[in-house]
């Protein structure tokens, strides 16, 4: 497990894609992070429990809905 401080901007998608090189992995880093399940868009200095990349990876885009694509 691991950190990760926020810049202004920063959304689960982008972060999961920084951190674990796929951006699928955004529901793994917000549940690790129940105190900010409901932020969309990150203030900057926000810092962030990433745990360990999941061994499975992320669900299939084809059942991501459009507007998370």
């Amino acid at each position: 497990m691991m950190s990760y401080s926020t810049i202004q901007g920063d959304v689960y998608d982008l972060i999961s894609y920084k951190v674990y090189g796929d951006e699928g992995f955004l529901n793994e880093i917000a549940a690790a992070n129940p105190a900010h399940m409901e932020t969309v868009m990150f203030n900057s200095g926000v810092v962030l429990v990433i745990p360990d990349k999941p061994e499975t990876p992320p669900p299939s885009r084809a059942t991501t809905p459009p507007w998370r694509l």
